[in-house]
């Protein structure tokens, strides 16, 4: 009888793992518990306009989602960068000068990134994935490990979280996880999970027009960061930005966006203050990405990998994955691969 695995969470790092278990012909099923595949991919559309509200680049000397994105006959495009840059101090008086675009030299994919993830979904059957299937039990009995999700229980051989360690962590698990794996999972800042991302659409690019990148920093806010968010070519063409102010103050949506749009006007002119469309996302308050530890503020990448004590438990069949456990480009999508990767070569490829 073949081994059976299941795979948790079905974000880009799961969605790899099934990928290369199903070129392997294995027998596995990928759950997810939102009511979409992509995890933090995720693209909003509006008209042929594609507009990234998770991660939205990647870069070169990154090789697994370089190779991925020409296997499945993607594009990639440079990330706008032409232009004045804007300033805004305190009070919110704005400055433009010439200087290097901070995510100048950065590769977008064309349709979003969520043509990535649409193109792993393809290759994985039907009857191997599920959406709104919360997994919220583990239980293992020195043999096999049973799965209760959706009121069903299940039995597999192996079970890999492909999800943020946090987010796991609220898994019951049956015998309990030692007290220190325990720690080791909540200790593991989410990626991204404490950040709000705006996108405004327009139907012109007037701050190309005006000689301006679409780049801005503010001390003022919302936003402490804005770039262009356009497509390759045509439009709808878009700015987007990072939301600075904390979780708690931005927890009122309809007085953010209010202060967001003000913001856009002091920077790019009166042609920012009514946009056609403007796409919010607060991860910070997504329960499948964020926990209540990620509401505080990271102030730099933090240092990623797989802690030794998440290594070998339950004889080596609970596995941990993830962009968060990568070694080298942990919080990256990069990174996300990299540990689909390696959780296929050393528990997969020699079975």
């Amino acid at each position: 009888m073949s081994e059976r695995t299941l795979i948790i969470g079905g974000g880009l790092s799961g969605l790899a793992l099934a990928e290369m278990l199903e070129r392997d012909g294995r027998d596995y099923v990928l759950l997810e518990a939102r009511s979409r595949f992509g995890g933090r991919i995720k693209t909003e559309h509006l008209g042929d306009g594609y507009f990234d509200m998770g991660p939205a680049w990647f870069w070169p000397a990154q090789p697994r989602i370089a190779g991925l994105i020409a296997r499945f006959g993607l594009e990639k495009f440079d990330q706008y960068a032409s232009g004045e840059l804007t300033f805004e101090d305190e009070q919110g008086h704005v400055q433009r000068g010439k200087g290097f675009s901070s995510m100048e030299g950065s590769w977008r994919l064309k349709g979003g990134l969520s043509a990535l993830t649409e193109a792993l979904v393809e290759r994985i059957p039907e009857t191997k994935r599920a959406l709104n299937s919360e997994v919220t039990a583990l239980a293992y009995d020195g043999s096999n490990i049973t799965g209760r999700f959706r009121g069903e229980t299940s039995v597999f051989d192996k079970v890999v979280f492909a999800m943020p360690p946090r987010v796991a962590a609220k898994v019951k698990f049956e015998p309990a996880l030692p007290d220190d794996v325990v720690t080791a999972l909540t200790n593991v800042p989410t990626w991204m999970a404490g950040q709000a991302k705006a996108v405004a659409v327009y139907d012109t690019p007037f701050w190309r027009d005006a000689g301006l990148s679409g780049d801005a920093m503010s001390r003022r806010g919302p936003m402490t960061e804005i770039h262009d968010a356009s497509p390759e070519v045509g439009g709808p063409y878009a700015l987007f930005g990072f939301i600075g102010v904390s979780p708690r103050d931005r927890a009122d949506e309809q007085v953010l966006r209010h202060h967001i749009v003000a913001q856009l006007t002091r920077l790019f002119g009166e042609p920012a203050a009514e946009p056609k469309a403007l796409f919010l996302k607060d991860w910070a308050f997504d329960p499948r990405t964020a926990t209540e530890a990620d509401k505080a503020p990271l102030y730099a990448h933090p240092t990623y990998g797989s802690p030794r004590n998440l290594i070998g438990l339950w004889n080596g069949q609970l596995i941990f994955s993830g962009t968060e456990v990568a070694e080298q480009f942990g919080g990256y999508l990069e990174g996300a691969l990299e540990s689909a990767e390696k959780s296929f070569n050393l528990y997969f490829s020699n079975t």
